[in-house]
């Protein structure tokens, strides 16, 4: 909350009426990213913020897995094998967005998006502002000029408002990005 972007970001939201007090507002971003849902049978196994920042297994396919810096850091480490890229977004300068192929650790990723040169506040206020204002459909944004989707996704079996906050429309998990 000490950065310029989260700091504007509550100011929006608030001048929206989506919070009465950076507290009420502080305490439903823990709760939303750091909450927990079943990924599957289990109780409570995974996070918004795992899922997204780091990235989990499901199935024995890679899902999540939407931070750039993680990604570097994993394949530094050897543990990222880049495939191929399928989007590249159109902007000249950073942050910039794309699309991938790529295997972690083992398990495949047939298709992964991010912003890449961003910073992780950036990233983290982006994708709540999208959580917050459309909790399970696409949300549509200008970035530099050009259309950007982010898609984000709601879970039933969730600590997060049983994934269905409906309060203010808080709920939401699951960035996927695209150009339009």
């Amino acid at each position: 909350m000490k950065t310029a972007v989260m700091k504007e970001l509550y100011s929006f939201l608030q001048h929206q009426n989506r919070y009465g007090s950076e507290q009420e507002f502080v305490d439903d971003l823990k709760n939303m990213w750091f909450g927990l849902y079943s990924r599957g049978k289990e109780e409570g196994d995974s996070s918004g913020f795992e899922h997204v920042f780091s990235g989990e297994v499901k199935k024995g396919k890679v899902t999540g897995f939407h931070n750039w810096i993680r990604f570097y850091l994993q394949e530094k480490e050897g543990l990222v094998d880049y495939y191929s890229y399928i989007l590249d977004g159109p902007w000249d300068s950073y942050p910039d967005v794309l699309a991938m192929q790529f295997n972690w650790d083992g398990y495949y990723k047939e298709v992964g998006s991010a912003f890449i040169g961003s910073s992780p506040e950036f990233e983290f206020a982006l994708y709540s502002l999208c959580f917050i204002a459309r909790p399970g459909k696409v949300c549509q944004l200008s970035l530099g000029g050009y259309p950007l989707a982010i898609r984000t996704y709601t879970w039933d079996n969730s600590t997060y408002g049983n994934g269905k906050k409906e309060k203010r429309k808080k709920t939401g998990r699951d960035p996927h990005i695209s150009k339009q």
